[in-house]
């Protein structure tokens, strides 16, 4: 059995097209089978990617996206903050092969697409980390993310995250609270949790 979050290059192809308006700006999509949410932008990357993209004051550096699948948050945020340098990383090779195809589709040249599991290939400090984890690859690896995020954040840098309150919104504040400086649920829409946390 093949998951979004795992490698399976011998996946048949069946390839989607489309168009998405995210943080202000029309962007094209490639997606295929074995990655995340293929026939459209997910609702929890949406509020995600617009909470980010209108915070007031954002800490300076650049910015990661962790599991970043075939690119919707990456690019979105690439497209809307020009001047950052954007690393988008996940463990699925055809998801990363997607993602720098959209980055081409939509002449986003500030990204970064790297093969890692969590943070095994991340090099740097980041002012920004986003995150809608893989809460399919289980409570491990999903607070190996959060928790993980302090040391590859500059002080005072950011982590954003997006979980449903049913798949444990509230435990992932809890350890982000015990990890970070400060940590708060900043956002609720139809039972999905904005979480950001400070370093």
């Amino acid at each position: 059995m093949s998951h979004y979050y795992t490698n399976d290059p011998d996946l048949p192809h069946d390839e989607q097209t489309f168009s998405y308006d995210l943080a202000g700006q029309r962007l094209q999509f490639t997606a295929d089978n074995g990655v995340f949410s293929k026939h459209t932008i997910d609702f929890g990357s949406r509020v995600l990617i617009e909470t980010v993209a209108t915070q007031p004051a954002l800490p300076a550096g650049a910015l990661l996206d962790v599991g970043c699948g075939y690119g919707p948050i990456g690019l979105a945020l690439a497209k809307r903050f020009p001047a950052r340098q954007v690393t988008m990383s996940d463990v699925n090779e055809r998801a990363l092969a997607l993602a720098k195809r959209n980055a081409e589709a939509n002449q986003i040249t500030n990204v970064t697409v790297v093969e890692s599991s969590v943070y095994e290939h991340i090099d740097g400090q980041f002012g920004v980390i986003v995150t809608n984890p893989p809460i399919r690859a289980g409570k491990a690896t999903v607070s190996a993310i959060l928790a993980g995020a302090f040391d590859h954040l500059v002080p005072g840098g950011q982590l954003f995250c997006v979980i449903q309150k049913k798949q444990g919104a509230p435990s992932a504040l809890k350890l982000m609270q015990e990890t970070f400086a400060t940590a708060e649920k900043i956002k609720m829409e139809h039972g999905y949790y904005i979480l950001r946390a400070t370093k």
